[in-house]
């Protein structure tokens, strides 16, 4: 699948960018190649995209190449000391997308925010001159569910989840589930799933077969039908720093994310076609 495939559903400009955490408190499930990618991909397609590096290992950064010497002005400052959030985006290699990098501080924001006045609210707070400058805001998070991916989720109008085809991946997402009705009940009534990613699949392996099934069967069409299958290019791009998008265009991981990004466009044409209907 090609860019010119898509690009007739993605010429149209937001107003209000659309905020989603990528979020699963499992590691080690794709979430970061999975923001870092999605974003690319969108971006190829002439969205407008802000990534929020919120994870302390601050591998979204790594692997869109911010040298941790360049990240002075991180999203910690913007939480824990306050300043101006327009001051901590970054450019990146990719045309119109930008990155909120995370640095070593932010791995002591979960005892720092314990004792703030509307510690849930930090994230959600500041991003508010951010909203008309982007089409697409993805907040990568940790994996974990502790205060700084309660931010994420506060500040968000949807949760995507990567998550891996293995066999405790239900396990892991009922969890989830519970912890986003909760949130969305109590301090974010917007908050929404946007869907769930199935990740490093392999066709040849009947478990990865027997789980996307199940999961498919317990969400629906929450469950988007574009799999991101495993394949080493998407492993080795953050060690060069770039997008796998940027490293290898034409292998399956790359396309993938050209078909997720695709599918989302549609979903969203599609959406919103039937809502000016109704």
């Amino acid at each position: 699948m090609s860019l010119q495939d898509i690009d007739i559903i993605s010429n149209s400009k937001r107003s209000h960018a659309k905020v989603w955490s990528v979020a699963n408190q499992k590691g080690g499930v794709g979430k970061t190649t999975t923001t870092v990618n999605l974003a690319t991909a969108l971006a190829a397609c002439k969205k407008r995209v802000l990534i929020i590096d919120l994870d302390p290992q601050g591998n979204a950064s790594t692997g869109l190449g911010v040298e941790a010497d360049a990240r002075q002005k991180s999203i910690y400052q913007v939480m824990i000391e306050g300043i101006d959030i327009t001051s901590a985006i970054r450019p990146t290699d990719v045309p119109r997308m930008s990155v909120i990098s995370s640095g070593v501080e932010l791995s002591g924001a979960e005892l720092e925010l314990v004792n703030m006045a509307e510690r849930e609210f930090k994230l959600v707070n500041a991003i508010g001159p951010l909203l008309d400058k982007f089409d697409y805001i993805l907040i990568d998070c940790p994996p974990a569910l502790g205060l700084l991916t309660l931010n994420a989720l506060v500040a968000s109008d949807a949760v995507l989840v990567p998550l891996q085809t293995e066999f405790y991946a239900l396990e892991g997402l009922s969890h989830l589930l519970r912890t986003i009705d909760r949130v969305k009940r109590g301090l974010n009534r917007r908050l929404d799933i946007q869907g769930i990613v199935l990740t490093m699949y392999d066709r040849r392996n009947n478990l990865c077969e027997m789980v996307a099934a199940d999961v498919r069967a317990f969400l629906g069409d929450k469950v988007f039908k574009t799999v991101i299958p495993r394949n080493v290019r998407v492993s080795e791009a953050p060690s060069h720093g770039k997008p796998v998008l940027l490293y290898d265009f034409a292998c399956a991981g790359s396309q993938a994310y050209i078909k997720l990004a695709g599918e989302i466009l549609r979903n969203e044409q599609a959406s919103t076609a039937n809502a000016a209907v109704a």
